[in-house]
């Protein structure tokens, strides 16, 4: 299972306890609301129980009193029913025998020992509370209060509490989002600048002012990036300035070992089987110097003329024994780009020399464009690359599998590589894909090539 980013655990995390504080803020104050609202409703009602009890009372003092008249006197609203309990027999407003089903037995028990009481029950599916009040007259005088729009009210409160506590664990994801936005603006700010730095730009540095907290980190980030570019122009240097010392004594070597191969015809035949491995190697290693050359002075300044591209592409291919017929000009494209000729000429050549050594032969080379970037495509007639190794063959020093299997020794590893540099000085890049049909292709891609 995949981990949530720092700023996704983050804004969870204002957003859970901002949740959790507003659920406990809504559910104290919802207990404290109810509890208020009915102990104020309770107070109400046994106030007007009272009253209405009074009255009653007052009424029953005289002779034979019209019980029905005198309850139907009183003014008690849609959201009150009055009872009176006398003599064994409940009177009401409707002269309804079964009104007394409506009070519980325990408050009928206390009231008739002469007590007053007020309990909460359920009338008709609705909430109500029905207030007991005993008489001077040996009668008791029972009022049921309707609490239906206190529930509602309630409900209400209940509804407002519970969308209050949602927005608040909104705002608190908002505000955790807000936050780590801003607070993972200066890490954003050193992965970008060490993406820079990966992908070639060695001047890129953070700027110790974007944020006054981190100004330690944006300094050991700059001192570090410093001590990078530092080692890494040493080494530039040292491999520039070892390939020209060797490349004195090389040339030497070459020219002696030329003469003496003149001679090979009447030599004894394991020494001329010698000279001639001696002569293979010192090709080789001529070519890794060329190589290691040519990556040194990678790090130069691009210089971009106009260049008739589909020339370069001819020569490149005519200097490995190829027909032209392989070539392929896109339709409408511009054969004038502005580029390095030397680095595309050698880029392209190195790709052709890769097809024809370890391809199977070169069958392709396509030259196109798309948007504003410029493409050359190689293919080959090869097994192709496998997937675990396509990111790899860019890398120095590394020999595709099809070098391996012919046991060849010539190649340096350094050909794609150096493709792959003279490509990022030109702010494109280089892949390889299967080609349709079998083989392999590589895509030169390089950017800025129109004006």
């Amino acid at each position: 299972m995949r981990r949530m980013g720092l700023r996704a655990r983050v804004t969870a995390a204002f957003a859970i306890g901002a949740l959790l504080l507003s659920a406990c803020v809504t559910f104290v104050s919802y207990e404290l609301a109810r509890r208020n609202l009915f102990d104020e409703r309770e107070r109400t009602a046994v106030r007007a129980t009272y009253f209405d009890a009074a009255v009653v009372d007052a009424n029953l003092a005289g002779r034979s009193p019209d019980v029905l008249e005198i309850l139907s006197s009183l003014d008690t609203g849609a959201d009150r029913y009055v009872l009176l309990h006398r003599d064994g027999k409940w009177f009401s407003r409707s002269a309804d025998a079964s009104a007394g089903a409506a009070v519980p037995a325990a408050l009928q028990e206390m009231a008739g020992r002469g007590e007053a009481g007020a309990q909460r029950i359920r009338r008709a599916g609705e909430p109500a509370m029905v207030v007991a009040v005993p008489l001077s007259s040996s009668a008791v005088f029972y009022e049921v209060v309707s609490l239906r729009e206190l529930d509602r009210t309630l409900q209400t409160l209940a509804l407002v509490l519970v969308a209050v506590a949602i927005m608040v664990g909104a705002g608190g994801a908002a505000v955790g989002w807000y936050v780590t936005r801003h607070a993972m603006r200066p890490l954003e700010a050193v992965a970008r600048t060490a993406q820079e730095i990966a992908d070639g730009d060695l001047a890129a540095r953070l700027d110790p002012d974007l944020e006054p907290d981190l100004a330690a980190l944006s300094a050991s980030f700059n001192h570090m990036a410093d001590e990078l570019n530092r080692r890494l122009e040493r080494d530039r240097r040292f491999a520039a300035d070892v390939s020209h010392e060797l490349r004195s004594p090389l040339q030497t070597l070459s020219a002696a070992a030329s003469v003496v191969d003149r001679r090979r015809t009447v030599m004894d035949p394991k020494a001329a089987a010698a000279l001639g491995l001696i002569t293979e190697e010192i090709s080789r290693f001529q070519d890794l110097v060329d190589d290691l050359l040519e990556l040194a002075r990678g790090d130069d300044a691009v210089r971009r003329e106009p260049t008739d591209i589909g020339h370069v592409a001819t020569q490149v291919i005519r200097m490995h024994g190829i027909t032209d017929d392989v070539l392929e000009v896109q339709p409408g494209v511009d054969a004038v780009w502005y580029v390095d000729r030397r680095r595309v000429e050698r880029a392209l050549g190195n790709l052709v020399e890769n097809a024809v050594l370890y391809g199977g032969g070169l069958t392709a080379v396509r030259i196109g464009v798309r948007g504003s970037v410029c493409f050359i495509e190689v293919d080959d007639a090869g097994p192709g690359i496998a997937e675990a190794d396509r990111a790899s063959i860019f890398d120095r020093f590394v020999r595709g599998p099809a070098a391996h299997s012919r046991g060849d020794t010539v190649g340096t590893g350094l050909g794609l590589s150096i493709v792959a540099q003279h490509a990022a000085a030109h702010d494109g890049g280089v892949s390889v894909s299967d080609r349709p049909g079998g083989g392999a292709r590589f895509r030169l891609e390089l950017a800025g090539c129109l004006r």
